[in-house]
């Protein structure tokens, strides 16, 4: 069989150079597609050449396209001709010229219509066939637009039909690749969204495929482990919870996992202690009971906000145990332990010890009446439970007494040498957040102290002495322990990942009145065991968030708990971008109702909303769901435009990298809706709308081919705050997660077919602020 090259000329799409050229790029696409095509003809016309012989070739389109269907089918000569030579006659002696004159919309109209009788006449079925080809070219290069056909029902639906069949969407880029002609609209409601319509640049990086289980590190790769401090059981986070730990930790692990590092993220709920006894009580069922309950809803709340744990687990496990066990016994055996006697408050009516959050009083410092044994709210002091003034039991309201019992102590003083060495240390080499450095530093100076580790309960685990065999480890000496052993009952090889300084970075998320919990007691005790663990690299804390004008206040039915922020009916990603938009990194925040809306409405969607929007529904309604045969050379076409554009998002890539890396997560969410906005900019500038499309074709297509990378790249650096809105996106531009470059990319190239345009978000009217206020403002249960 003959082999050929077909040159085809460079045209405008306005010219009749290309609807020839689309014709022949038709009859190659679907009767010989191991032609060779070659752009700049050495004419203003297609020319199509036998490969061996340039003396034989042939310059007409509608013979190319028959020449190469005959030869490449069984047909005779007398059946090829007994009904296409009427049409192709027909179409070369009767309809070109009047293509070719048709400069007005009356004259297409004139065209069109005899084109649907032409259909109707000739019964042509929307098959391939030399005749259709040479037809449906002629009505492509006719209309502007569809809706031109809405009056001819015959020429609708024989265009519609060709232009599904899989073969024309190639043979379109192709004429657009070899003319540097511009795409118009055509019908597509019958071709698929896939991956094979996906056209993306080769040497794209992807976001890794996520493994399900069984995450470790590896070799010659940034492993990052990440903990949230573990939310205690016995009660429904509300936001100041979630902004404070968890979500906070959740954004740093995604971010980490979109650069293709090594990450696991692991939490779960606190669970023993005297808190979850006396709560037990309060409810009237066991402890384990009140604990399957509340981890339940717990992880329903996280769920519901897309946290993306790799494990999260709970504290009450035989790994607990037997690691918290294993570390005391270290500590015991080294000498860090000491028995003393210490006075505690007793409750007599339910007979039990009181642990010092569960004793109310007055505070002795500002004289705030609702005080607890641990921290007065009110100034927000750190107290002792025999300070507060007409103390109660929180359970039954009772005064309790006091009674002498014996513990055993922590010897931090001990350890104080080898736990300031080391915060000096890790402070500066992990930009520990002010709070842990300066609440640290204050512990360390003030002078540590014999710290008493264990509680006279049943809850807990069991202390490994015989003496003391009655009485459990205290939770905030058990209850760190807790990350490594979640780990480990996610899995067995738990010491890749905790006992691996060498290849692993600890960081670790929590509000600040958790920071010594985790800048001395727990590392103090991993230090002291003279094992090689993995310690904290960076810690990161938050101020708190309040409620409106107070504190979040489940009792009285104050603010937004994380079961009600479903009841909304809002996407978690307008929760998650309002909670860490104000996240209290540096000083106290307070959450707002007006706020919320305001935030929403202007910014989610007046920028975000508004860029994704706008240019997937210009691309589907002008390129058919295309991307354009933009100019990729940022200094060709509208080139001062796009350059200014690709330097601005290089440098505002640059700045997101280096807040995320830095952990500065409030930062980072400002710095991705600065690439959003400069989104916006860039379609203003450029003056995008019909006028440009009709007027200046390159300039319009440029506008929208960088656009369409640009939504690409800001769903990828959104992802790690409101990966529900990146997922939307994604699905809009059909195009796969895309990892979190350090320099932008066109990755989206001509001819990648697009989803179809959804909103992100709707409107909230503004009266909802009263509405919602006086829902959460103290009349909930």
């Amino acid at each position: 069989m003959a082999t050929f090259k077909l040159q085809i000329p460079a045209v405008s799409k306005e010219s009749f150079g290309f609807h020839e050229a689309l014709k022949a790029a038709i009859a190659v696409s679907a009767f010989a597609p191991k032609t060779k095509v070659e752009g700049a003809a050495p004419c203003n016309s297609v020319r199509l050449t036998d490969a061996k012989d340039a003396s034989k070739y042939i310059s007409d389109a509608n013979a190319i396209v028959s020449y190469l269907y005959w030869k490449n089918t069984n047909l005779t000569a007398e059946k090829f001709l007994s009904v296409e030579h009427k049409l192709l006659d027909w179409d070369s002696l009767n309809l070109s010229p009047l293509l070719i004159a048709a400069d007005a919309p009356e004259k297409r109209q004139i065209v069109l219509t005899l084109l649907d009788n032409a259909i109707q006449n000739f019964k042509l079925d929307a098959s391939v066939t030399p005749a259709n080809v040479i037809i449906f070219a002629d009505v492509y290069s006719l209309i502007n637009g569809p809706e031109e056909l809405e009056p001819f029902e015959t020429l609708k639906s024989f265009y519609s039909k060709f232009a599904a069949h899989p073969f024309f969407q190639k043979s379109l880029n192709l004429a657009i690749e070899k003319t540097k002609g511009q795409t118009a609209e055509i019908s597509s409601e019958q071709i698929p969204i896939s991956e094979e319509t996906r056209k993306l640049r080769p040497k794209i990086e992807l976001m890794q495929e996520r493994k399900k289980s069984g995450v470790l590190p590896k070799p010659n790769s940034r492993n990052i482990l990440i903990t949230s401090a573990l939310p205690y059981v016995n009660n429904v986070p509300h936001l100041g919870n979630i902004i404070g730990s968890t979500l906070s930790a959740d954004v740093f692990a995604r971010y980490h996992r979109a650069r293709n590092n090594t990450t696991l993220y692991i939490c779960g709920t606190d669970e023993y202690g005297t808190a979850t006894e006396t709560k037990a009580l309060e409810e009237g069922v066991s402890p384990k009971e009140l604990c399957d309950k509340y981890h339940k809803l717990h992880k329903e709340v996280y769920d519901w906000f897309q946290l993306d744990f790799d494990f999260f687990g709970r504290t009450t496990t035989p790994k607990q145990t037997e690691i918290s066990q294993h570390i005391f016994n270290r500590l015991y055996e080294r000498d860090y332990m000491e028995v003393d006697s210490m006075t505690q408050l007793y409750c007599e009516e339910h007979k039990g010890f009181l642990a010092d959050r569960y004793v109310e009083g007055t505070c002795p410092k500002c004289g705030f009446d609702d005080a607890r044994g641990d921290q007065c709210d009110g100034c927000g002091q750190l107290l002792n439970a025999f300070e507060l003034i007409n103390p109660t039991c929180k359970l039954d309201k009772t005064t309790p007494v006091k009674r002498e019992t014996r513990h055993i102590f922590l010897s931090l003083d001990k350890l104080q040498p080898q736990i300031q060495e080391w915060f000096q240390k890790s402070s500066k080499e992990g930009h520990w957040s002010n709070n842990g450095v300066a609440i640290t530093d204050s512990w360390l100076k003030e002078g540590l102290r014999p710290r008493c580790i264990t509680r006279d309960l049943k809850w807990g685990t069991p202390v490994p002495l015989e003496e003391f065999k009655d009485k459990v480890l205290y939770v905030w000496f058990d209850a760190t322990i807790g990350y490594i052993s979640i780990t480990a009952n996610y899995t067995d090889e738990w010491k890749q990942w905790w006992k691996n300084p060498e290849n692993v970075k600890l960081y670790q998320f929590m509000g600040k009145d958790n920071v010594p919990f985790h800048t001395v007691i727990f590392p103090g005790s991993l230090l002291g065991t003279d094992e090689k663990w993995t310690m904290l690299h960076h810690i990161n804390t938050t101020d708190y968030l309040n409620y409106e004008s107070g504190k979040f206040s489940k009792s009285r039915g104050i603010g937004v708990f994380g079961n009600n922020a479903k009841e909304l009916g809002l996407s978690p990603s307008v929760w998650r971008y309002y909670l860490l938009a104000s996240r209290p990194e540096t000083s106290d925040t307070m959450f707002t109702w007006k706020e919320f809306i305001t935030r929403h409405n202007s910014e989610l969607l007046a920028n975000i909303g508004n860029l994704v929007n706008r240019v997937v529904k210009f691309t589907t309604a002008k390129y058919n769901g295309l991307v354009p045969y933009y100019l990729e050379d940022a200094s060709v076409g509208s080139g001062k435009l796009k350059t200014e554009l690709v330097k601005d998002v290089n440098a505002i890539l640059r700045k997101y990298n280096t807040a995320l890396e830095a952990v500065k997560l409030r930062e980072g969410l400002r710095i991705a809706m600065e690439l959003s906005a400069r989104g916006n900019q860039f379609l203003q500038d450029n003056r995008v709308d019909n006028k440009l499309f009709t007027n200046e074709r390159q300039k319009c297509a440029d506008a929208i081919g960088y656009t369409l990378n640009l939504v690409y790249l800001l769903a990828s650096i959104l992802s790690p705050f409101i990966p529900a809105t990146s997922d939307s996106i994604y699905k809009q531009l059909n195009a796969p997660a895309l990892a979190i470059p350090d320099e932008w990319t066109l990755d989206l190239l001509p001819g990648h077919r697009i989803g179809n345009a959804e909103y992100l978000f709707t409107r909230i009217d503004e009266s909802m602020e009263e509405v919602w206020r006086g829902k959460y403002g103290g009349s909930q249960k």
